[in-house]
């Protein structure tokens, strides 16, 4: 395992760092495909649509996006040990990109389209501010953070 100039940060922690990323990322996108899909589904029977969302309550529509991506997320991070400070504080890397573009909008500042671009963009690099600022966390290995279950009992 090398180490970095004058760092004690290894490549080892660096490239679990970058799974963690990317599971997280993987997560947000499967949410949107796993929740996403159904609850389209469930409006499509109900006689709307998000595009009609989009146009009546798009606040809603962002809200609704911003949950199915943190979901998975909060599912995942549980599943793979995190107890439950680091996973609320991923979950509110997702959710306040949400609540920012929600007030954007509301101030008409942005339209729909917009909005739904900034809350996407944004969740990226809050998800990296957060994972930074517990960098031990999300540079040791799974089994570093035990079982979540263990961690509440």
């Amino acid at each position: 395992m090398s180490r970095f100039a004058n760092s004690s940060i290894t490549t080892t922690q660096i490239r679990r760092f970058g799974q963690h990323y990317l599971e997280m990322v993987i997560a947000m996108f499967a949410g949107m495909l796993v929740l996403g899909l159904p609850a389209e589904g469930l409006l499509q029977l109900s006689g709307s649509g998000t595009s009609e969302l989009q146009e009546s309550a798009p606040a809603l529509a962002l809200a609704g996006m911003g949950i199915v991506m943190t979901v998975p997320m909060v599912a995942w991070m549980r599943y793979r040990g995190h107890t439950w400070q680091p996973t609320l504080e991923m979950a509110a890397s997702m959710i306040v990109p949400t609540i920012a573009v929600i007030v954007l909008l509301a101030a008409g500042v942005s339209d729909f389209g917009a909005a739904m671009g900034i809350e996407h963009i944004a969740m990226f690099p809050a998800m990296l501010a957060v994972m930074l600022a517990r960098w031990g966390e999300y540079s040791a290995d799974h089994a570093h953070h035990g079982h979540a279950a263990e961690a509440t009992a």
